[in-house]
């Protein structure tokens, strides 16, 4: 224990010597001095004892743990806590110990002990009918036993209990997970990605290489028109949602068809007669018409 003294007038620090005394105030004066040994400061106040009037309620301290959820409930930890065999209760011991229990919660909560006194009551019954003489039961029956009641109802709950715990081990939505919620538009039409240079210049160089496979030796001359094949694709475009980007060129015909066919489509693209589309990186490109609303 460490004893805290107040600090002599020899150890106060002199005032200066430009202050005046008389202007300063007393409890200015003493808060260093009387701060070191106050418990605590009340409205500024110094404290230097705890106040004998202070009232604590008896029970802000106590604490009451309502662990059973029941009269069964604690009949059966109290049968499963001595490995008593529950078609054959010794009914003097478990009464014993349940009213132990009723005896401390009234003592707390009288209003909880209701319910625990009713089976106090079923508990000294049963144990008064042990002790009578059986009644005489007919022939080729046993005598009625009076725990029989009392044990099909622990049965029963033991049976909830256990399968209350195995649908409590099951996740629950709000306790173990959260549903995704995304709101999609519907009425937006579905906005396809754009088709870049370098999507164009590989699909081009695929059916070039294609060509090349299927190419003839005969050496001829042919005059090409690219308004022609201009309109040789919007006849293709013609009636059909989509058309495969592949599908506009005629490989047989060998590469200056294919490249007549190329410019025909860059022009009809230019023109914004038609549209080339992608549903998704790396997948096939579709040409269609273009959509002009009435």
């Amino acid at each position: 224990m460490t004893t805290t003294s107040l600090p002599s007038s020899s150890q106060t620090p002199p005032p200066p010597a430009d202050t005046d005394l008389s202007a300063t105030p007393v409890s200015a004066m003493l808060q260093g001095v009387l701060d070191p040994v106050a418990l605590a400061r009340l409205y500024g106040e110094p404290m230097f004892a705890m106040p004998r009037d202070l009232y604590i309620p008896p029970d802000a301290l106590q604490v009451f743990l309502d662990a059973f959820e029941g009269p069964l409930d604690l009949l059966l930890y109290l049968i499963r806590k001595q490995n008593f065999n529950i078609l054959d209760i010794p009914m003097a011991a478990l009464t014993r110990q349940y009213l132990a229990y009723v005896d401390e919660i009234r003592a707390t909560n009288l209003e909880l002990a209701a319910e625990y006194l009713l089976m106090a009551a079923m508990l000294i019954e049963i144990k008064s009918r042990m002790l009578l003489p059986p009644r005489k039961a007919l022939e080729g029956q046993e005598a009625e036993d009076p725990r029989a009641e009392l044990v099909r109802r622990l049965l029963e709950y033991e049976q909830i209990k256990l399968a209350a715990h195995r649908l409590n081990t099951v996740p629950q939505l709000g306790r173990d997970f959260l549903c995704a919620q995304v709101q999609i538009d519907q009425s937006a039409p579905p906005r396809l990605p754009d088709v870049s240079l370098a999507d164009l210049q590989a699909a081009w160089n695929g059916l070039v290489k294609r060509a090349k496979l299927v190419q003839h030796h005969v050496i001829s001359r042919e005059e090409l028109s690219v308004r022609e094949h201009m309109s040789i694709v919007l006849r293709k475009l013609q009636g059909r949602k989509f058309l495969e980007f592949e599908e506009l060129f005629d490989v047989a015909r060998g590469v200056p068809v294919l490249v007549v066919t190329f410019i025909a489509l860059l022009e009809l693209a230019k023109e914004c007669l038609l549209e080339i589309t992608q549903a998704e990186s790396f997948a096939p490109i579709y040409v269609r018409l273009a959509y002009t609303p009435a």
